[in-house]
C-alpha cells in the first residue's frame, strides 16, 4: 500500500519529484508508524512529496533489497529498524545484498526500548529473582519473542549469556500472541516493545522487571534499567533509521540529513514518539555509520554464539 504526504513548497534542485520512502514491514506497526511521522515533516522541509510504501517479508529483506538495487539519486530511501539492518542478516543463510554496504546511513532516527515482562504468578518481582530461578532450574525458565531472529530473541539470547543462565525461547508470529501466553502462562517471561506490553503491565497482567535500554523510560520511571537491576554489559532494543541505496551523493545526504534533524526537533513530533516510548537520535549520517557498524557487530557476535538460524 501506499500512502502520499503533500509536499509544502516549491522544490529548488534536489528534490525536484517525489521521494518513495521504503519500509520493510506491513502497514500499522511501530516502524511503519514512525516512519509516517517523519514522512510528513520530511515533505514539508524538501518540498516535495514522499510516498511511504510498505514491502514486507523474509525479514525485511524483501523492501531492503528493493532499496539496495535502486538507483543512488536519493528518490528511492529506507526506513527500518534494528531488526532488519542489523539482526536478521547474520539468522538467515542467505541475504540478496550485502548487509553493510548495500546502504548509505542518513540519519539515525530514534531508539526504543524493549520491557522485560513476567506472569505475576511467577511469584517473581525482579531481574534478581529471575536469575536465580533460572540458575536454579536450568533450562525450565521459557521467554517468548515475536519471532526467531528478531530484536526480542537476541535479546533474551544476550541475557542468557550476560546473567550466565539457561532459558528456553519460545519463538511467536508477533508480539501479541507472545503477550497472551505470557499471560496465559504458557510461558514465563518476554522481552517485547515497551508499548505493545505496557498496557498490560498498567492491567495488572504483567509484571515489569526491567527496561533494556541505558535509561529509564518516562513511561515507565519506577522500572529499572537492566544496568540498575544488575546485569551489567546488558543493554539492547530496537531503533529506527533513514538510509538510501550504495552510493548515494554526499550531497544529498547532508541534505536529507539536515531536513531529518529539522523534523526530529519539532515539539509535536518529539511527543509522538516519545509517547510510543523512543528515544529521539538524529545526529549526522556518519554518526549512524558507526552506531549501523557497532550494533551489527554486535547482534552478530550474538546470533553466532546462539547458533540462531531464521531460514
Amino acid at each position: 500500500m501506499a500512502l502520499v504526504y503533500a509536499a509544502c513548497g516549491l522544490a529548488a534542485g534536489y528534490p525536484d519529484k517525489p521521494i518513495r520512502l521504503i519500509v520493510p514491514y506491513a502497514a500499522g506497526g511501530s516502524t511503519d508508524t514512525t516512519a509516517r511521522l517523519i514522512a510528513k515533516g520530511l515533505a514539508q522541509q524538501l518540498g516535495q512529496s514522499v510516498v511511504v510504501e510498505n514491502r514486507a517479508g523474509a525479514g525485511g529483506m524483501i523492501g531492503q533489497d528493493l532499496v539496495a538495487k535502486a538507483p543512488a539519486d536519493g528518490y528511492t530511501l529506507l526506513f527500518s529498524a534494528a531488526g532488519p539492518l542489523a539482526v536478521t542478516p547474520h539468522a538467515y543463510a542467505k541475504v540478496p545484498y550485502d548487509p553493510i554496504r548495500a546502504f548509505t546511513p542518513i540519519t539515525l532516527i530514534a531508539k526504543a526500548p524493549l520491557l522485560l515482562v513476567a506472569n505475576p504468578k511467577l511469584g517473581i518481582d525482579s531481574v534478581q529473582e529471575l536469575i536465580a530461578a533460572a540458575r536454579k532450574s536450568p533450562g525450565k525458565i521459557t521467554y517468548a519473542s515475536f519471532g526467531t531472529g528478531s530484536a526480542a530473541h537476541l535479546a533474551g539470547e544476550l541475557f542468557k549469556s550476560v546473567a550466565g543462565v539457561d532459558m528456553v525461547h519460545v519463538p511467536y508470529k508477533g508480539s501479541a500472541p507472545g503477550l497472551v501466553d505470557v499471560i496465559g502462562g504458557q510461558v514465563n517471561v518476554m522481552f517485547d516493545v515497551l508499548v505493545s506490553a505496557l498496557p498490560q503491565v498498567q492491567a495488572g497482567k504483567l509484571k515489569a522487571l526491567a527496561i533494556t535500554l541505558g535509561q529509564r523510560s518516562q513511561l515507565v520511571p519506577d522500572v529499572p534499567t537492566m544496568q540498575e537491576a544488575g546485569v551489567r554489559g546488558f543493554e539492547a532494543g530496537t531503533w529506527f533509521g533513514l538510509l538510501g541505496p550504495a552510493d548515494m551523493p554526499p550531497e544529498i545526504v547532508a541534505r536529507l540529513s539536515k531536513a531529518t534533524d529539522q523534523v526530529l526537533s519539532e515539539p509535536a513530533l518529539q511527543k509522538e514518539l516519545v509517547a510510543q516510548g523512543a528515544e529521539i537520535a538524529g545526529g549526522s549520517a556518519e554518526d549512524f555509520r558507526k552506531f549501523f557498524l557497532s550494533e551489527y557487530d554486535k547482534w552478530g557476535q550474538v546470533a553466532k554464539s546462539a547458533g540462531i538460524k531464521a531460514g
